[in-house]
């Protein structure tokens, strides 16, 4: 895949691209994870993803935007993680900056009773880039952003999801580059309804000691994305983490969100997210 993809710019290039081969089938059982997928990664029209996504079995589809929420219900699939807005620079512009609280305040909190109404349980949610700050200075300013957007979300029973993301590949000079900072912020916040975006991908590529981190801070954690490491595609034994021991550990924890896959493929989409939600099968 071409470096320096990203999550727009692949849904953008896949938007027209003919949906492809058969759609991958397998045994019915649910396992004990609800596992979706991170709609950017796939190849074809919403609908068309969602039709293929429900063929095999998975529960939800990750990252839509507002204006597609009723799509991915309409297909009798959860939109297992939404975003709050289409604002440019998403993932740079977070809530450690405290100059940005304002818009991101009055967005989260304006797309969480929306989200409640559309049945979306997780709305996406980012630290942002460090510029300069510490990591002092960012968890102060983190706590006091999403302070103001905890009571919504524990009103409507909505939750944020702030992810954690690498910054030595894929996003440099992220601040939430390591568990460490998501939980100090969650720690302080202490609310039900805000909690850790925790991406296997990004975090085996920081840190590692995944099963480890998991437990310890399982009480901070409401959503998980997968990702093979190194390249970021199949969840397969060419790469580096054990992805169903990892699943059956975030399994044995009673973990009730949601285990989204966010790779790209080197081979055919659907049968390697077919591949996945069975190594995910615990």
């Amino acid at each position: 895949m071409a470096p320096g993809l990203t999550r727009r710019r692949f849904l953008e290039a896949s938007a027209t691209t003919p949906a492809g081969a058969a759609i991958p089938q397998h045994a019915p059982s649910a396992g004990r994870l609800q596992q979706s997928v991170c709609r950017w990664t796939l190849p074809g029209s919403l609908p068309e993803v969602c039709r293929r996504v429900k063929a095999i079995r998975l529960q939800g589809i990750d990252l839509l935007y507002p204006e597609e929420w009723e799509v991915a219900r309409a297909a009798g699939l959860t939109c297992s993680m939404g975003y709050p807005s289409r604002r440019k620079n998403f993932i740079a512009d977070g809530f450690n900056d405290p100059s940005l609280h304002p818009i991101l305040i009055e967005e989260i909190n304006t797309a969480i009773p929306r989200a409640a109404q559309a049945g979306v349980p997780n709305l996406i949610a980012m630290f942002g880039n460090r510029r300069g700050r510490s990591d002092a200075e960012g968890v102060a300013n983190c706590v006091a952003g999403l302070s103001k957007v905890a009571p919504v979300a524990e009103k409507y029973g909505v939750t944020v999801c702030v992810e954690l993301l690498n910054s030595k590949v894929d996003h440099p000079d992220y601040q939430g580059d390591h568990t460490a900072f998501g939980v100090a912020v969650m720690r302080q916040l202490n609310s039900p309804r805000v909690k850790l975006l925790y991406d296997i991908y990004h975090m085996q590529i920081m840190e590692g000691d995944v099963i480890r981190t998991v437990r310890d801070h399982q009480q901070w954690i409401g959503h998980f994305h997968t990702g093979g490491v190194p390249g970021r595609h199949e969840i397969d034994d060419a790469q580096e983490v054990n992805y169903r021991g990892v699943a059956r550990a975030i399994a044995d924890l009673s973990f009730s969100g949601y285990v989204a896959h966010e790779f790209l493929a080197l081979g055919e989409p659907y049968t390697a997210l077919a591949a996945a939600h069975r190594t995910c099968l615990v």
